[in-house]
Order: structure tokens, then C-alpha cells, then sequence
């Protein structure tokens, strides 16, 4: 599996995971400090998750951020840095996935049938809320 970590003033902006190749067991690839917590996971089959229920905790969501996997097709991300600049464009393959942790993002679909899962901290308070245009 590899990673990269888009950087810009000390600030991580985003982290891609490229391609299938898991390593074996549990590997987060974010901090414990950020509001997205993703984790890999690589096991064979037999292998049992003890059951358990996540306890109330309290949390404070600061800004929205986003986790996209793109199960088919191709995607360019364009990362923008926390002051709106744009940064650096990214293109993710079926596979692969983004962390987008701060700053801003656009995307632009690559090929026909493209499949994305998209997933991001809530609740959703709204368009006028949640995001502003670059």
C-alpha cells in the first residue's frame, strides 16, 4: 500500500491511499487528533472483531471533512491549501482513496461510469453552511 500526505504550511491537507494492496491487520492512516478516523484494514478470512458498541463521547466538529473511494473509473482532485490557493492536483484510479482533512477540493470525473463512495462528519447543516465556492 502506498501513501502520501499533502502538506502546505505544516498543515495536512489531504491523504491518499493508492491502489490494493493492503498490509496485513488494523492500520489507521489519519492521527488520532483528526475528525476523520480511517483505518485499513488487511485479514485473513477466520479472523473475528470482537463486537462492540462505541460509547457516547463528547466531540466538537470544527469544519467538515471527506473521505471519497472510488470503486470505478478514474477522478482528479484538486487540492486547494487553507488560505484557498490552489495546491496541487491529484488523479485517483479505481482503488484508490482521499482523505481531504483541511483546506478545499474540487473534482473532475475522468471517465464514463465512474463509481464514488463519498463519506464526511455530520450532521449536514446545509450548502450555505457547510461550504464555500473557491
Amino acid at each position: 500500500m502506498e501513501t502520501e500526505r499533502v502538506i502546505d504550511g505544516g498543515v495536512t491537507l489531504a491523504i491518499i491511499i493508492r491502489g490494493k494492496d493492503w498490509e496485513p491487520g488494523l492500520n489507521f492512516v489519519s492521527s488520532e487528533a483528526d475528525y476523520q478516523q480511517v483505518g485499513i484494514w488487511g485479514y485473513d478470512k477466520g479472523k473475528v472483531l470482537n463486537p462492540h458498541i462505541h460509547l457516547v463521547a463528547p466531540r466538537e466538529s470544527l469544519h467538515t471533512q471527506e473521505v471519497v473511494f472510488i470503486k470505478n473509473g478514474s477522478i482528479r482532485a484538486n487540492i486547494y491549501n487553507t488560505n484557498k490557493k490552489f495546491l496541487k492536483s491529484v488523479e485517483l484510479e479505481q482503488g484508490d482513496t482521499i482523505i481531504l482533512l483541511n483546506g478545499g477540493h474540487g473534482y473532475e470525473i475522468l471517465e464514463d461510469n465512474t463509481s464514488v463512495l463519498e463519506v464526511k462528519n455530520g450532521p449536514y447543516v446545509g450548502p450555505e453552511k457547510d461550504r464555500e465556492i473557491i
